[in-house]
């Protein structure tokens, strides 16, 4: 089939050969626009699709518009229109008075309207009250923007000097309509303009869905913008000509003094509801206005959608306080005069801040409502009161971190062990906030359940390092563990990565317990081992968390040099130590980590107090006359400490079933121990084995198994341990009588 015939009735040919035709005529940018014949080419054969590569045509088809011609250019914005929609408040003040040039409808609708070419300092009370006065002159002498942020303002604003917005009683509104005279808009029926300006206020931007902004005016003369305001920007070309309209080049005031009012302006009549209701200026003509004039709402609040539209005070529109955050810039304000020089001046703009003050305001209230209850929490789980051991003096405090600082881990304690023997513990676990109090509690929990088994300080943190991961496998802790025996003198202590216990002798000297620590709680795969350092009577030590120590400006042993400092002058009680040092090393309500401090004593007792603790040692080489002798020995003893008979004979008896329980079941070497303090009376056994006995039930029948029990039912408490050199050593305490 030819379709050679056919070819010049398909429109894609014609187009395709149109197309041919201008390109064999050449690419001229000044061609002239073909004629009705001509169509553009087709898809398929345009240069761009068809050759990729070939270069792109050096102008435009014929009959096409360039885009730039499109942009819509804002030379026809004045800065009344711009301003008088934005929801922030601006104000613009000119000359080292200040005075006003400009408020836009949000300022006026929060602080009330004001006249303009007034002093700033009389007409704007706010100002002086915000603070901005002298603020608006440092931004007049250096040139630069000042800013001030988050600015309350009252719920009912600041006092004002004028008169809110221009308002009538609904009779009076009524009489003012009927004497002014009826106003047409552009002959255009009431309805039409009505519902016009109803979308035209729908669709204003920065209006909601529910909320329009309405313009409050009354039925009186409309004083039209000031000259040096209506200069900041140049009107609309279009309105140059027209009456009523204020023009640079026709200034209603003489220069230097402020503009007034235009004696000639004409009232506003009730169809001035189209420019309440659309926000914007709009042209009305009438029988008492030759010409036309452009009518501007006074000030302008917003409304719910539905509700009438009336008077609304100036002030007092907020149901609660707000807050803005001011910027001052500086400007150049055109003079009313052409040939005056342009007027300094400031441009004052308020931005809304009162909902991201009232969000950071609920925040700090909820994080002070949880830290209160993590120190609650943490209080809670430290001990309420310390133990107060016989043979040692022990105070501690603790400060939870400043206001802006969350609660840590630290914690202490201190643990009677029985035989005169106490247990001192500090740690801090890692982090903050209610987690690291509950965990401090489970560590501190475990910790006087570990000390009762009367283990070894390396044997403690030892379990205490598998529980802590097995509590929180992400949470580490560091801790210290003591021992005070008062019968060797000494401390024994093993470390889980904490810092150093100083000790201060009798003399004054200060030093640090150096042995070797392992690290923290939690981490594990690390065996702990114990350490020990003198404590002899007169001597003092200070167990700290790193909140003491640690600065953010300085080394860590820079703050332990410091302490042992402050350690080496500190005397007193204990809590006199512990407030001392607290102050000595700067910490105030404000700090910004939490601390904890352990202060211990051992009291170097002379007088009437040494009489009140005595020791008294036998050792038992094994026999039958063992037992007979250890009796008569506790007997002597017990009588000359000048015991009642009856915790005397309490006293032979205790010492009698230890010592017949080590001749039976332990090995040499053997002794027997007899200690009072000035609450109680120790009596411990020791011998070479390390099997520790156990209290168990004996039936009628037995022979043996009774001496225990007997000395639990007789004493006020008993307990065995293991000895660090190996063996083991069995003991029992009888409570003094009081008096």
């Amino acid at each position: 089939m030819n379709f050679t015939r056919w070819s010049a009735r398909l429109p894609g040919t014609q187009r395709r050969a149109a197309a041919r035709a201008d390109r064999g005529a050449g690419r001229s940018a000044s061609s002239a626009p073909t004629g009705g014949g001509s169509v553009p080419a087709a898809r398929g054969e345009r240069a761009d699709s068809a050759h990729p590569g070939a270069e792109a045509p050096t102008t435009a088809p014929a009959g096409a518009v360039d885009p730039a011609r499109l942009v819509p250019t804002l030379d026809g914005l004045s800065v009344p229109d711009v301003l008088g929609h934005v929801p922030a408040l601006v104000a613009v003040v000119y000359g080292p008075e200040h005075r006003i040039a400009y408020v836009n409808d949000a300022y006026a609708a929060l602080f009330g309207p004001r006249a303009p070419g007034a002093p700033a300092g009389q007409a704007l009370p706010e100002l002086r009250e915000l603070g901005l006065l002298p603020l608006m002159d440092q931004v007049l002498r250096s040139g630069k923007p000042r800013t001030v942020k988050s600015r309350r303002v009252p719920r009912g604003g600041f006092p004002s000097p004028h008169a809110p917005c221009a308002e009538a009683a609904p009779d009076e509104a009524t009489e003012q309509e009927t004497r002014a005279p009826r106003a047409t808009v552009d002959e255009e029926p009431r309805a039409a303009m009505d519902a016009k300006a109803s979308g035209a206020a729908d669709r204003e931007p920065g209006t909601g869905a529910d909320q329009q902004t309405t313009a409050v005016h009354a039925a009186e003369p409309v004083e039209p913008a000031p000259d040096h305001a209506a200069s900041l920007t140049p009107d609309r070309a279009d309105a140059a000509d027209e009456p009523g309209v204020v023009r640079p080049d026709k200034p209603s005031a003489p220069p230097g003094e402020p503009p007034t009012a235009r004696d000639d302006a004409p009232p506003a009549g009730p169809r001035a509801a189209t420019a309440i209701a659309s926000g914007r200026s709009v042209i009305v003509t009438g029988a008492a206005m030759p010409g036309k004039t452009v009518i501007a709402p006074a000030c302008s609040v917003r409304f719910p959608r539905g509700t009438a539209r009336g008077p609304v005070p100036a002030a007092g529109r907020r149901s609660r306080d707000g807050y803005y955050t001011f910027t001052c810039t500086p400007i150049e304000v055109a003079a009313p005069s052409p040939t005056a020089a342009a007027h300094r001046g400031v441009l004052i703009f308020g931005a809304d801040v009162t909902d991201q003050v009232e969000a950071a305001e609920r925040l700090r209230a909820s994080e002070r409502r949880q830290r209160e209850a993590a120190v609650t929490l943490q209080r809670s789980l430290l001990p309420q009161e310390l133990e107060q051991p016989d043979d040692l003096r022990v105070a501690a405090t603790y400060q939870p971190g400043g206001t802006d600082a969350a609660v840590g881990g630290d914690w202490y304690d201190v643990i009677t062990l029985g035989a005169g023997r106490t247990a001192l513990v500090i740690g801090d676990v890692m982090g903050r906030g209610v987690r690291a109090a509950a965990v401090m509690g489970q560590l501190r929990t475990a910790v006087r359940a570990y000390a009762r088994l009367d283990l070894p300080p390396h044997e403690v943190l030892q379990l205490l390092d598998g529980l802590a991961a097995e509590i929180d496998p992400h949470q580490i802790a560091t801790c210290v563990y003591a021992v005070h025996d008062p019968n060797e003198g000494r401390l024994v202590y093993a470390s889980a990565g904490h810092l150093p216990i100083l000790v201060r002798e009798p003399d004054g000297s200060v030093h640090r317990a150096d042995e070797p620590t392992g690290p923290p709680l939690g981490t594990g795969g690390w065996l702990h081992t114990s350490g020990s350092v003198p404590l002899g009577p007169g001597a003092s030590a200070v167990l700290y968390t790193d909140g003491l120590v640690e600065r953010r400006d300085m080394d860590i042993d820079a703050g332990v040099a410091a302490l042992e400092q402050a350690f080496a002058g500190a005397t007193g009680s204990p809590q006199v130590m512990c407030d001392r040092l607290i102050r000595a090393l700067g910490i105030t309500a404000e700090h910004d980590d939490d601390v904890a401090v352990l202060v211990l004593q051992h009291p170097a007792r002379t007088g009437h107090d040494a009489e009140l603790f005595h020791n008294a040692a036998l050792e038992l080489l094994g026999g039958v006359e063992a037992a007979p002798r250890a009796r008569a020995f506790a007997s002597g003893v017990l009588a000359s400490w000048r015991f009642p008979m009856e915790l005397r004979d309490l006293g032979v008896l205790a010492a009698s079933e230890l010592v017949a329980n080590s001749l039976q079941h332990g090995t040499p070497p053997m002794r027997l121990r007899l200690r009072r303090t000035d609450r109680r009376l120790i009596i411990e056994v020791t011998d070479g084995d390390d099997h520790l006995p156990r209290r168990r039930r004996a039936e009628p029948v037995d022979e043996a198994g009774r001496g225990i029990s007997i000395v639990a039912t007789i004493a006020s408490s008993w307990g065995s341990r293991r000895t660090p050199g190996g063996g083991k050593a069995v003991w029992c305490e009888f409570a003094l009588p009081e008096g």
